[in-house]
């Protein structure tokens, strides 16, 4: 690996851990990176995934302040993007990626279309909910596992589809939900991690690369996100998720 395209590797992962923290689909920055740089996808998804899982502890980390009170709902939620991980991460070292490529433009634009609708959504989930659910109800955990199998698959705009359930079911501030989206995607990716080190090919130079550029650049991502209004931070998400969809639709 030339000092050049060390330097690209840990400039993107930085790029990427910033983009995670505050919205979701900083995948989409480091993986065709290395596809560039001509890693083998499964060995680029795979060790994108492992670097990234740090960047994902230190945004978690970042957004602390906005987890205070939520352990509950954490607890809950996170059991779903542990299994749905833990499944993901099977299936990506089992089934040929064409299985799971054909449907993810399909869920980014699910996603930004829920966020979207979030405010209208959320007024008319309040209404039909007979009592106020601090998880947000067995459907948003079905939607979290389902959203952690994706994850530990892929995970691209993961933290789009996460954020835009959570405002849907959950009545809370978007940026103590976006506190949440973090640990969820930490969780789904983590694990997932977990199994690529001990069954997968991973890249240690290029993990280590991503892992410091996304530790730093979650770091960064806190403090910004945290300063955006909804309105902003919404609007970001739905331009992110677009662009995602566009880029997977033209590959």
């Amino acid at each position: 690996m030339s000092v050049w395209e060390a330097l690209a590797i840990l400039g993107v992962g930085l790029l990427a851990g910033t983009v995670n923290t505050i919205v979701g689909s900083g995948s989409l920055i480091t993986f065709p990176t290395l596809l560039a740089f001509g890693y083998a996808p499964v060995t680029a998804n795979v060790s994108n995934t492992v670097g990234l899982a740090f960047g994902a502890a230190s945004g978690s980390f970042g957004y602390r302040r906005e987890l205070k009170g939520q352990r509950r709902r954490v607890l809950i939620l996170g059991s779903g993007s542990f299994i749905g991980g833990l499944i993901g991460g099977i299936l990506l070292l089992t089934l040929p990626s064409s299985v799971f490529d054909s449907v993810v433009p399909v869920l980014i634009l699910l996603a930004v279309a829920l966020v979207i609708a979030q405010p209208r959504l959320s007024v008319w989930v309040a209404n039909r909910r007979t009592e106020r659910v601090e998880h947000g109800g067995a459907l948003l955990w079905v939607c979290v596992f389902a959203t952690g199998v994706y994850g530990g698959y892929f995970g691209a705009a993961q933290g789009v589809i996460l954020l835009s359930l959570l405002g849907i079911f959950i009545a809370d501030s978007l940026q103590r939900l976006n506190a949440v989206k973090n640990v969820l995607a930490l969780i789904a990716n983590g694990v997932a991690a977990v199994i690529f080190v001990f069954f997968a090919d991973v890249d240690w130079t290029v993990v280590v690369l991503i892992a410091v550029g996304s530790v730093v650049g979650a770091q960064l991502g806190a403090t910004v996100g945290r300063r955006l209004p909804p309105t902003a931070l919404r609007g970001l998400i739905v331009v992110v998720g677009l662009v995602a969809a566009v880029k997977l639709l033209a590959t």
